[in-house]
């Protein structure tokens, strides 16, 4: 082997030097243009994806959180369905499927049912004031005592109820 050979380059012609010299600039600005292209001609989405009923049903929440009774108890929801659905309103079945949870134990500082010292200052502030804080809740005491389902009429009945057995 010569040592011409061992240090020859690959461009043996000038046709080649300009070919390789051509395609130097050619290839990096075809590439450029591509990139650039890709960038801005970009797909717009879908003008349907943009709907305010598409954005509503993309951001809804994953779950959702439900409280039934234990198997053989009656949920309040279903008490106070079947208030509803029983006629005239019972202040009891109200209480006995919606109040008596708090109302019979004392749970955060509700009245005890029956509890005469407890009920005769919130007696004393009129019916008016007791269904305005059952309907709107007070302290640890939900609005509707936890209940959204009831009416005023079945609130008012319960109250009535316990008030009676209060006095």
């Amino acid at each position: 082997m010569s040592e011409h050979d061992e240090h020859s380059s690959f461009i043996k012609t000038p046709r080649q030097l300009i070919t390789i010299v051509v395609l130097a600039f050619v290839v990096p600005i075809i590439s450029i243009v591509l990139l650039v292209k890709l960038v801005i001609d970009r797909p717009s989405a879908d003008p349907a994806a943009m709907t305010p009923a598409a954005i509503a049903e993309r951001i809804q929440p994953v779950g959702q959180v439900s409280f039934t009774a234990p198997a053989g108890e009656a949920a309040p929801a279903a008490a106070a369905a079947t208030v509803a659905k029983a006629g005239p309103v019972d202040g009891k079945k109200v209480y006995d499927g919606v109040c008596t949870a708090c109302h019979s134990t004392g749970a955060a500082g509700a009245p005890k049912y029956g509890d005469k010292a407890a009920w005769a200052p919130r007696i004393a502030t009129g019916m008016d004031t007791l269904l305005n804080v059952a309907l709107h809740g007070k302290g640890a005491m939900p609005p509707k005592g936890g209940n959204p389902a009831l009416s005023e009429a079945e609130i008012r009945a319960a109250i009535d109820y316990m008030v009676s057995h209060s006095k």
